[in-house]
């Protein structure tokens, strides 16, 4: 057979790439971290003012050496952008991701091994001025006081804000969270390291939220954090409380609730939860006095759920409750389905009330470490007791 010599030269001399429209290669883009994206620019003529047109920006540290080369790309970023890029295109999501792990700088941007208020409050402020529709933050910075350009940004649909300060005189790392916010777009909403005014109703500015967590929070004032909100769909609250707490709940759509690391110690309802059907509890670092009454409270509280999901550290908490095969739950009549998580007993499972107590927790959690192997049966014939029709569901 006689090879035939293929032209490659017309192909050569054709930009196939380049001739795609603007929305295509953008998407294509939406495929690389910012800093790829800018790298483009001097691939192409037709490329070099592109990236300034991105409706989506992820901006991680990972992505650099250092922090210094990070945090001066951000600057030099944004500045570009808003020097020549196009007011009027609308922004569908800012991410600003900065981890731990890389070498330290000396910045004029970065304060305490932290992004600087002023850096963060220009990148917050730009997205806010091209209608921002989901913004995840996840940095530290010595701010206080939660961004005031956020209060009333009437696109956002999704807001994830984790920002701990590096105050010395701060050590709690916590963000003041304003007494009202109007955000009437927002369906999405994931916050940490925030301290909440309690006794305050903090989210009936959000009309349209359908999922919350909330995250390392505080209270300050009264114990108990408000929550109204007609549209709230799932809520999960992660967090280590040295009191007890309550929450009160004005949420009759409310579907999901979870707990995890210290609950509440009562749940007050303005109405009754009737649409509440999946709740998930997994303890953490409780008193090991109160924790099993504690925990026996809040199920006595959950009335009429249908799907329950514990961690066997739960089940360890409840074996300690005294006589517990003569003790009824009525909450849990209506049960249909038991999943128990199995995993390792924390050694943060209890925190000792006193220092005098410290080894004779450390003991409890040895002698529940040797039986974690196997779930406490009394502790799954006493759920199903009390709710007859469940069926136990373990998940590995």
């Amino acid at each position: 057979m006689k090879l035939q010599r293929v032209n490659y030269d017309a192909d050569e001399k054709e930009d196939r790439l380049s001739d795609l429209p603007d929305c295509i290669v953008l998407h294509i883009f939406s495929f690389l971290n910012v800093k790829q994206v800018v790298q483009t620019s001097v691939l192409s003529t037709r490329w070099h003012h592109l990236w300034k047109y991105l409706p989506t920006l992820t901006l991680g540290s990972s992505h650099f050496d250092n922090f210094d080369s990070f945090i001066r790309f951000v600057i030099n970023f944004f500045y570009f952008l808003c020097r020549d890029g196009d007011p009027s295109i609308s922004l569908h999501k800012l991410g600003f991701l900065y981890e731990d792990g890389l070498p330290p700088f000396r910045h004029r941007h970065h304060v305490e091994d932290g992004v600087s208020p002023d850096l963060l409050n220009s990148m917050l402020n730009y997205a806010v001025s091209r209608n921002v529709k989901e913004l995840q933050i996840c940095m530290r910075s010595d701010i206080q006081l939660f961004p005031s350009c956020l209060s009333s940004c009437h696109s956002l649909t999704s807001l994830d804000f984790f920002v701990p300060q590096r105050n010395p005189k701060n050590p709690n790392g916590t963000v003041l969270f304003p007494n009202s916010l109007n955000l009437p777009s927002l369906t999405h909403l994931h916050i940490g390291r925030v301290a909440f005014h309690g006794g305050v109703d903090l989210f009936s500015g959000f009309p349209r939220l359908n999922r919350m967590m909330i995250t390392h929070f505080k209270i300050l004032g009264e114990q108990n954090l408000c929550i109204s909100s007609t549209t709230l769909v799932v809520l999960a609250m992660k967090n280590i409380f040295p009191h007890h707490w309550k929450i009160q709940l004005s949420t009759p759509n409310l579907s999901t609730l979870v707990f995890i690391g210290t609950p509440p110690s009562q749940i007050m309802c303005a109405s009754r939860l009737s649409s509440l059907k999946h709740v998930q509890i997994y303890p953490e670092k409780m008193n090991y006095v109160k924790a099993p009454s504690l925990l026996l409270s809040l199920l006595h509280q959950l009335a009429d759920i249908q799907w329950l999901t514990l961690s066997s550290n739960t089940l360890q908490v409840l074996s300690l409750l005294p006589d517990v095969s003569n003790i009824k739950l009525n909450s849990l009549y209506k049960l249909e389905s038991l999943r128990i998580k199995v995993k390792e007993i924390s050694k943060t499972l209890f925190e000792p009330a006193g220092s005098q107590e410290e080894e004779e927790v450390a003991k409890l959690i040895e002698a529940l470490k040797k039986g974690s192997s196997s779930i406490p049966s009394k502790i799954i014939d006493f759920l199903l007791q009390n709710s007859p029709s469940a069926k136990v569901h373990i998940i590995q």
